[in-house]
């Protein structure tokens, strides 16, 4: 017991006496994390997002003719020969103009002077989820388009694209500031150790000359690192969390944002984020020991 008593008075007395390099390195740590834990967090939610927007993802071939029972068969059989799917669904002209009414509501009298035949026949292909990755759904639209009677298929090309490029920049963005996290956190908090240690250097030896063991003098230095970890991790999601319920707060109500719902992480997550800041800030702790305390 005095054993970790003395220790966390060693602690003390170092963090009073470097407070303005503790200081900074807590908030370089914070801001590492914080930086690190906002673009994952986004990047986990626009995960979900595409998650949902799969489920309504379906490939829509128009057709020249309304094909007969028999070609409905035979066109089953060929787009099932690419992959296996979800369902296909045959959309005749009149369930076209009646889909089309049914979404101009109000609007309906536009329609009046139209003849009811005047939308074209379509297949409606739903994918397998396994069939939902950008390349896989681009040979499957090909593949669609080669079908006889074909006029073009369509999916939301230009979208679809668009949002996988977007989740693929923001999957090297995470994987940035995931390098920067480990790279700042182990050099700052090494860099503080090491001037603790030789700002002490003289005293640390007189303590070895009186018989201290070793890890009375190293224990307070990994607690440091690890104290540096806990509370700038910490600090990093608090703020990350405040940030998030203020956006949420701030942009409620009708817009892009409310079309899914956001998410913070799961307890799990937050743990394992600043477990993973402990363990490289007493890493970068134990090496600036390995390195500079002559014990």
């Amino acid at each position: 017991m005095s054993f970790w008593f003395t220790v966390l008075r060693q602690v003390g007395r170092n963090l009073r006496q470097t407070w303005p390099s503790q200081l900074m390195t807590l908030l370089t740590v914070s801001l590492s994390v914080l930086i690190f834990a906002f673009f994952y967090l986004v990047y986990s939610n626009m995960l979900n997002f595409g998650d949902k927007l799969g489920d309504d993802l379906s490939l829509i071939v128009y057709m020249e003719d309304e094909p007969g029972p028999e070609l409905q068969q035979q066109l089953r059989r060929k787009i099932t020969t690419f992959d296996e799917v979800e369902e296909i669904r045959f959309v005749s002209r009149e369930d076209a103009y009646n889909r089309f009414a049914t979404q101009l509501g109000e609007n309906l009298d536009v329609l009046n002077d139209m003849p009811k035949d005047f939308l074209p026949p379509s297949i409606e292909v739903i994918p397998l989820k396994n069939l939902r990755s950008l390349n896989q759904v681009k040979l499957f639209s090909a593949y669609l388009a080669k079908l006889p009677g074909t006029l073009k298929v369509q999916y939301g090309q230009d979208w679809v694209e668009r949002f996988y490029y977007f989740t693929r920049l923001l999957s090297i963005i995470v994987l940035l500031s995931g390098t920067l996290l480990i790279l700042t956190t182990i050099f700052m908090v090494a860099y503080t150790i090491r001037l603790t240690i030789l700002g002490r250097q003289a005293e640390l030896e007189l303590l070895k000359l009186v018989g201290a063991t070793n890890n009375y003098i190293r224990t307070p230095f990994l607690l440091e690192g690890l104290l540096q970890g806990v509370l700038g991790s910490s600090l990093g999601i608090t703020s990350l969390y405040i940030l998030f319920q203020w956006i949420k707060l701030r942009f409620s109500g009708p817009g892009f944002l409310n079309l899914f719902e956001f998410s913070f992480f799961s307890p799990l997550v937050c743990i394992t984020i600043i477990g993973v800041s402990i363990l490289l800030c007493t890493i970068g702790s134990y090496s600036t020991m390995q390195k500079f305390l002559r014990i």
